[in-house]
């Protein structure tokens, strides 16, 4: 199937997705902000660069885009119609990074946290979602767990 933008076009559109400082990012940040929890953001010495790094708790947190890095089973993480293999490879090596990315933050004792941005999205459209997810991460935070994503 074609697309109906041009080359130029799609080239642009796509040169103005941004890959730090997104809304769902901001959202997060500033929620976490709002409970406490103090962070630097997109923290370089870091394995994987995380949106937001909780250095007093050794966590890693990454705001991930469901499309960008292929959410199991939701609707945001579509396929364009044109041009499939190309995606298809590019997703590949995304999710590859963030496997590789995630050995390495847990083989020197960093916790991670993964929020997905439909799960941002539902959280500003509903106040008792977003409670239970900011009681989540407060156990998260709390706990020894390696590991939580939502």
């Amino acid at each position: 199937m074609a697309d109906i933008k041009s080359p130029e076009d799609r080239s642009y559109n796509m040169s103005r997705i941004r890959n730090k400082d997104t809304k769902p990012e901001e959202f997060i940040r500033k929620l976490f902000y709002e409970m406490g929890y103090r962070y630097r953001k997109n923290v370089t010495n870091v394995p994987g660069h995380p949106d937001a790094w909780f250095a007093r708790y050794k966590v890693a947190l990454f705001v991930n885009g469901c499309f960008w890095h292929r959410h199991e089973n939701c609707r945001y993480a579509s396929i364009p119609k044109s041009r499939v293999e190309f995606w298809q490879e590019k997703f590949d090596r995304n999710v590859e990074r963030d496997k590789k990315v995630r050995g390495e933050l847990m083989g020197k004792g960093i916790r991670i946290l993964i929020i997905w941005e439909c799960t941002t999205k539902r959280m500003k459209k509903s106040g008792e979602y977003r409670d239970l997810v900011t009681e989540k991460v407060k156990c998260f935070f709390n706990s020894d767990a390696d590991i939580l994503e939502l």
